[in-house]
């Protein structure tokens, strides 16, 4: 019994750490994203640059293909093939962190509908567009947030699934799989709506 309840202190202490490290790293990007908002851009801008909002449209498609997958195979019980392919999502979705974050250091948001690529909405322009701008919009916005909301529930499911804790992994995953698929998917329209406005 001495060794059970050392082995169950251990994997408590092991929590709390990492459950600190995972508030860590959310408050840290969260951080990082709202400086590159008001941070001015460096100069001058590299040309790979530009490819980068098309890997990460790419990446999110991804990301989406394996989140469906991920989940037959666990419908399946096939629990390694589950895990292998939960570890290909979670460091494509640590690739596109570090791409999104280098890609607004140097490019500001582009503005939808800014048909002429001058950065500025005209009349005309936003007639043009209509009502798809406020779709838009709320895709965008509902995106952003539970991206922010996810980022935790996947780092604590993630921890619970490596440490065999199956049922808190469960209870966790009922939550964050949904989200982070929605996240996945809406990454990619949003990407295809926007992306006939970049300027470069």
């Amino acid at each position: 019994m001495t060794g059970v309840s050392q082995s169950l202190e251990i994997m408590t202490l092991n929590d709390k750490f990492f459950l600190r490290l995972i508030w860590g790293v959310t408050a840290f990007v969260l951080v990082v994203v709202i400086v590159l908002k008001v941070v001015p851009p460096p100069q001058p801008t590299p040309s790979f640059i530009y490819l980068f909002p098309h890997i990460i449209g790419g990446i999110n498609a991804a990301c989406s293909v394996l989140l469906i997958l991920s989940l037959i195979f666990i419908k399946r019980k096939n629990i390694q093939a589950h895990k292998i392919t939960n570890i290909i999502t979670f460091i494509l979705s640590a690739i596109f962190l570090v791409f999104y974050i280098v890609f607004h250091l140097y490019e500001k948001d582009t503005k939808f509908g800014d048909i002429d690529h001058n950065g500025i909405l005209s009349q005309v322009e936003l007639a043009a567009v209509g009502g798809t701008r406020y779709i838009y919009f709320i895709i965008l916005a509902t995106h952003i947030l539970l991206a922010i909301i996810v980022l935790p529930l996947i780092l604590i499911s993630f921890l619970r699934g490596f440490s065999m804790q199956i049922e808190r992994h469960k209870k966790i995953v009922r939550w964050a799989y949904p989200v982070w698929l929605y996240v996945a998917v809406t990454g990619v329209i949003v990407y295809l709506m926007i992306s006939p406005y970049y300027n470069f």
